[in-house]
């Protein structure tokens, strides 16, 4: 046994290639690879991880400019944008904040929707620095009604609302919200309400189009779609906000865009960036590209809908019940009256050593969710299912077997189509 691992058996830490605390009464390496199939983080490909341990350099000289500039223009093609994009060192929470901060004012009245957990954190998170966030509920079940944001814009005739916030892909519950058509119920009303979007596991793996969109903030992160670790968050910024932040009153100063605009333009940043995160960023982008965008977002198309065959046939819901709003990036997965979704995934976890993502608040314990995003293709996904499939025997869910095969004949009956890449 070599000196790593049996540190991390007498100090009893985290084994980094397992995620998991080892335990005493089982302290056997387990062979071949960790199945990491929560919904993000997703797992980093060797040619990301390569990049990212190059030797860091002086993000004041003169070579980082083209990693700068490489990064700052490669995320505008991501967003589907010719406007302005902007990286922070941080978590996605950051980018949400950043994203209020730059466009409000203390008490301005944000309308948001309740498509599941994490537009609940940040509808909390307007209220906490001193926003109006009006809430229109949801039922964790699809995506947002576009119906609802115009009837409520409509009845703000004195234009109050500031800005609408919409999470693009619900990561807690497998959902999508149409966008477009967010924007056009927006346009009907002729309100001017600034548009943002929280595409923080959509970017990079379901069609995302900012511009096209009419979209005027979106925020997104490093870990999900883009496959790199956590630590970076973006702000894609149409003109129109920007020129709203030169106004906004919010108290700022980490999160300020118009610090970034003119080191940006150059390659640098006002403070220090992740530089080998960025180095990551580059390689992440190059691979998305040679792959072409249409291809990666028809592969996670067609592997959600794959795993939704799945869970059909073992005889379980899906927790996105509206049909065309279901994720390609995960499945949020319903579990029979009276069984616990958290000891199933320690039972799948303990014996095929594979993680999937829990319930979050309302449906905590209620629900697991599966990841299939990032760099993942058919042979992964189907390992994915069997390790669940066998998981749900061993936990004694009531289930039907055939999932594993359901979700094999529609992969066989629905072959890629491959486009031309960019």
């Amino acid at each position: 046994m070599n000196s790593l691992l049996c540190m991390h058996n007498e100090k009893r830490l985290p084994c980094p290639s397992r995620g998991r605390q080892p335990e005493e009464t089982d302290p056997m390496r387990k062979a071949g690879r960790h199945f990491l199939q929560i919904p993000g983080p997703s797992a980093v490909p060797d040619r990301i991880l390569r990049a990212i341990s190059m030797q860091t350099i002086d993000h004041r000289g003169p070579d980082f400019a083209d990693v700068g500039q490489k990064a700052l223009k490669g995320m505008k093609t991501i967003f589907r944008t010719d406007q302005n994009v902007f990286i922070f060192p941080s978590s996605g929470t950051g980018a949400w904040e950043a994203a209020l901060v730059n466009t409000m004012s203390p008490g301005d009245t944000v309308l948001m929707y309740e498509t599941g957990h994490f537009a609940t954190l940040w509808q909390k998170m307007a209220k906490k620095i001193g926003l109006n966030p009006v809430f229109i509920e949801g039922d964790w079940r699809g995506g947002a009604d576009p119906q609802a944001i115009e009837d409520a814009l409509r009845k703000d005739t004195d234009h109050e609302i500031k800005a609408v916030c919409v999470v693009h892909n619900e990561t807690s519950t497998g959902s999508v919200s149409p966008i477009a058509e967010v924007r056009a119920a927006m346009d009907a009303t002729g309100h001017p309400a600034l548009l943002m979007v929280d595409s923080i596991s959509g970017l990079a793996s379901v069609p995302f189009e900012f511009d096209a969109w009419g979209v005027d903030v979106c925020v997104s992160g490093s870990q999900k779609g883009l496959m790199l670790p956590p630590g970076l968050s973006f702000n894609a910024v149409s003109d129109k906000a920007l020129e709203v932040a030169k106004s906004a009153k919010m108290q700022r100063s980490y999160w300020d865009w118009l610090d970034m605009v003119g080191p940006n333009a150059t390659g640098y940043f006002p403070y220090t960036p992740g530089t080998n995160l960025l180095y990551g960023l580059n390689e992440a982008v190059d691979m998305l590209h040679e792959e072409g965008l249409e291809n990666v977002f028809e592969r996670h198309r067609r592997h959600g809908a794959a795993t939704r065959a799945a869970v059909r046939a073992w005889g379980l819901e899906v927790l996105c019940a509206r049909q065309g709003q279901e994720s390609g990036v995960l499945t949020a997965v319903m579990m029979p009256e009276g069984h616990s979704a958290d000891a199933f995934r320690a039972t799948t976890l303990a014996h095929y050593d594979i993680s999937l993502g829990n319930g979050l608040s309302k449906v905590a314990d209620k629900v697991f969710r599966i990841g299939h995003l990032g760099d993942f293709n058919d042979l992964m996904l189907m390992a994915t299912l069997s390790g669940v499939e066998m998981g749900l025997a061993k936990a004694g869910v009531p289930h039907e077997s055939g999932g594993v095969q359901a979700a094999m004949d529609h992969l066989k009956t629905h072959e890629a189509v491959k486009v031309a890449a960019e």
